[in-house]
């Protein structure tokens, strides 16, 4: 059976993967960097920034499968410097409202681009 993969407009590839893929109920969202897809670069500034970017790219994708926020299930962060945690859990702590999505957050060498963090998520879609 053929994969079905979405997209975004609002969020930027860097290699050959697509945005999503949709495994049953379950949306499978590859780690976004973040990268301002108007003008293609990564996001400058502080880790608030970027991780208010990662999530913008997120969201975009969730978008385009027909999904939000509440949707999500887990999500992964990846931080080149875990200095960053309190000022990265503000940013994450205004994405979603209680219960929050379960999280794990991993410390990691290097993230391409140079990037100073990284995010995954998996959704899953309502059954009405």
């Amino acid at each position: 059976m053929p994969r079905k993969a979405f997209n975004a407009d609002g969020a930027v590839a860097v290699g050959p993967y697509s945005h999503a893929v949709e495994s049953g109920d379950l949306l499978f969202l590859s780690g976004q960097t973040p990268i301002d897809s108007q003008t293609g670069k990564l996001a400058e500034g502080d880790i608030v920034k970027q991780t208010k970017q990662c999530f913008k790219n997120l969201f975009n994708v969730l978008e385009a499968a027909g999904l939000g926020p509440d949707d999500v299930e887990k999500v992964n962060v990846f931080l080149t410097n875990m200095d960053n945690f309190a000022a990265m859990n503000e940013v994450y702590s205004q994405q979603f409202s209680a219960p929050y999505p379960a999280r794990t957050t991993i410390g990691v060498a290097s993230l391409p681009l140079g990037a100073q963090i990284e995010i995954e998520m998996i959704a899953r879609r309502s059954k009405l």
